[in-house]
């Protein structure tokens, strides 16, 4: 009985506070005219055609300062498209609202509200690309594996970011995912990225002579960056030699140009001195004489 009691001015309250909100929002919506409907279109006509100038002009500016300065100029899109979105809705929200207090108050609620239960993994997104704007899990130009996903970020919008696959091939990856997936970024802003290449080996090949050639192959490429380390590390495996050959392009972005390239020399060099790849084949047959023959 006595929860009964507390509790009733306390539905009262809320009560009201319901009805002034309900009052609030309909007068707001008695004052939309056609007129700011018109204005407002014009506002994200305007902020549309901003967005795609400045993004024209930064990616045009990017390619003609420094080759060093390139992803430094790129990475201030994301910023700009952040200030030009704010400064639009910033206009709408003045447009429609004539913003004050208890406007505000009122409208902030029942926004919240909605888009708390309707667009939660969007308002998520959106505040993920916030967070990475600063935090920079991954920025214009870098290269970073998400999930199952791998490319060049060559995009950064509002809810995701794009990433261009070796396939060519672009993927958009909401900027939620930062929040559960990791980020593997290859080079973090700079212009190398480090590739690495395998390559086979029987157990009975030469490995210095195998060394000798990565190491050639991998300093006569006309796409490494000589003021990096080259390194070739092995790893022995049941069915043979596991050679890695660790490299850094000049420019990332020819990071699977100079793969093939080293690939294609590389196997060139092999077959000129005989070296033997392992034979899963001929294991297999072995394996399977042993087992007819027992």
């Amino acid at each position: 009985m006595s929860i009964f009691i507390y509790s009733l001015p306390l539905a009262q309250s809320t009560s009201n506070t319901a009805n002034q909100t309900a009052e609030k929002a309909k007068d707001i919506l008695a004052q939309i005219t056609a007129g700011k409907v018109t204005r407002a279109l014009l506002i994200v006509l305007a902020a549309y055609l901003a967005i795609q100038i400045f993004d024209k002009l930064i990616i045009w500016l990017s390619e003609r300062v420094p080759r060093e300065w390139r992803l430094r100029v790129k990475q201030f899109l994301p910023f700009v498209r952040l200030v030009v979105i704010l400064v639009a809705t910033a206009s709408l929200i003045d447009l429609f609202l004539n913003i004050n207090r208890e406007n505000l108050l009122a409208i902030t609620g029942t926004a919240a509200v909605a888009l708390g239960f309707a667009f939660k993994d969007l308002v998520s997104s959106v505040i993920a690309g916030v967070f990475g704007l600063f935090e920079a899990p991954y920025r214009i130009g870098d290269r970073v594996q998400i999930g199952d996903h791998y490319g060049e970020v060559i995009g950064y919008g509002l809810r995701g970011i794009r990433l261009q696959t070796p396939d060519d091939s672009v993927v958009t990856i909401p900027h939620g995912q930062i929040w559960t997936s990791a980020v593997v970024n290859s080079n973090m802003g700079n212009l190398e990225a480090q590739v690495v290449t395998e390559f086979y080996f029987a157990h009975e090949v030469d490995v210095v002579l195998a060394k000798k050639i990565l190491y050639k192959v991998a300093y006569t490429s006309k796409y490494t960056q000589l003021k990096l380390p080259v390194q070739v590390i092995m790893q022995e495996k049941s069915w043979g030699t596991l050679f890695k050959l660790k490299c850094y392009p000049i420019d990332a972005r020819n990071e699977f140009v100079y793969k093939t390239d080293l690939i294609s020399r590389a196997k060139q060099a092999f077959a000129r001195h005989q070296l033997p790849y392992p034979r899963l084949l001929d294991l297999e047959s072995r394996a399977q004489h042993t087992s007819t023959s027992n």
